[in-house]
């Protein structure tokens, strides 16, 4: 593996963003009515390999229902206001209105309410009601206190994220999450992460997760390198992710983990090169976050942004593009990749000759840093 000489005490291997790379057309070409998008973990099917991302700026009840209607995995964020707040609407416009230099204490002093574990219940309750697929994710620093409510409220998919998750998190002053004996004693599949290189992915995928998220501070909405000095480009993460499922596959005598790109995901173009980069769904929070119907009313943040001690994001304005049903459908009115999310990806899939999903992963690719005109 090559590496660059930083300095004469420092090298370090170049790593790529989606940005710097590009997928080529192969020797044949398909209609895309052709394509099939469709998409299973464990025996869950969706029509379209997108979950959308558990933020209170993407998700809410209604949102969540909407996504779920239109085939995709809509996950609801179980530590966010809809958890917090019997009524968030109101919290919700107001943080859509706060002037940029107040935003972050007072979305501090929004989220210090304490989570309800009857709110976490009724949620979820409103998405079993709806017919759609119920997914729930926590933080690892709550699984332990609120998972039984998760799990006694019939959620289908639990899925644990955080900047960060390590099957290994070492600690001196609690009992940490024990990942693999929690996945081992749940009955419904997990999808956890982030995770950003090939050894933290192959510990998760020990663990018995059926996915795992991969990113790290990579997001719109994420300050973590300038707050951290952390930072892992999307292209090289899922890549190394990838190469981690395969010797999984065969390490385990045939268990397949799902591989989910997990940030910089901010155009139809991004989709296809996570894909092409070996994921097998992605998980989009900005690029939802910017339909018209989205809870966060323009604006965009994660739980990273309104942390008590050390926030390491920030309530971004995405503006509003189109609604929902456009965002992911199209018809398209802009020429910039953020609307008909999934038309692109099924016209992407035509053009280079692929009719699934799994296949796009064998498409080439090459490094081709892009220059903005």
């Amino acid at each position: 593996m090559n590496e660059i000489e930083i300095g004469r005490g420092k090298r370090g291997r170049r790593a790529y963003s989606f940005d710097d790379i590009a997928v080529l057309p192969s020797r044949r070409t398909r209609d895309p009515e052709e394509v099939s998008l469709d998409w299973q973990i464990d025996a869950y099917h969706f029509e379209m390999p997108v979950i959308a991302a558990p933020m209170d700026s993407v998700m809410s009840p209604t949102t969540a229902i909407a996504f779920g209607e239109a085939g995709g995995l809509p996950v609801l964020d179980l530590e966010g206001l809809w958890t917090r707040y019997s009524d968030p609407e109101p919290l919700l416009a107001e943080i859509a209105s706060l002037d940029p230099a107040l935003a972050t204490a007072r979305m501090q002093e929004i989220y210090a309410a304490p989570i309800q574990p009857e709110l976490i219940t009724e949620r979820l309750r409103q998405l079993r009601a709806a017919g759609v697929t119920v997914a729930g994710a926590l933080s690892p620093q709550n699984t332990q206190q609120h998972w039984k409510t998760v799990v006694d409220a019939g959620v289908d998919l639990f899925v644990i994220r955080g900047t960060t998750v390590s099957a290994e998190h070492v600690s001196s002053r609690s009992e940490p999450l024990n990942l693999k004996r929690f996945i081992y004693e749940l009955d419904v599949p997990v999808i956890v992460g982030g995770a950003a290189s090939y050894t933290a992915a192959l510990h998760l995928m020990r663990t018995g997760a059926a996915g795992v998220l991969v990113g790290f501070g990579g997001g719109a909405a994420h300050t973590t390198r300038q707050a951290l000095g952390i930072h892992a480009p999307m292209a090289s993460a899922v890549a190394d992710v990838a190469a981690a499922r395969r010797d999984y596959l065969d390490e385990s005598g045939g268990r397949y983990v799902h591989v989910i790109a997990d940030g910089g995901l901010g155009t139809s173009g991004d989709i296809v090169k996570a894909i092409a980069c070996g994921a097998d769904a992605v998980m989009l929070g900005a690029a939802l976050a910017r339909a018209a119907d989205a809870p966060g009313r323009g604006f965009h943040w994660g739980a990273e942004a309104h942390h008590p001690e050390l926030p390491r994001g920030a309530r971004v304005e995405v503006g509003s593009v189109a609604p929902l049903q456009e965002v992911l459908f199209g018809p398209s009115r802009v020429a910039d990749g953020t609307t008909n999310l999934i038309g692109a990806l099924r016209r992407a899939m035509a053009t280079t000759g692929y009719t699934e999903v799994k296949e796009l992963q064998r498409i080439e690719v090459v490094v081709a840093p892009h220059q903005p005109s």
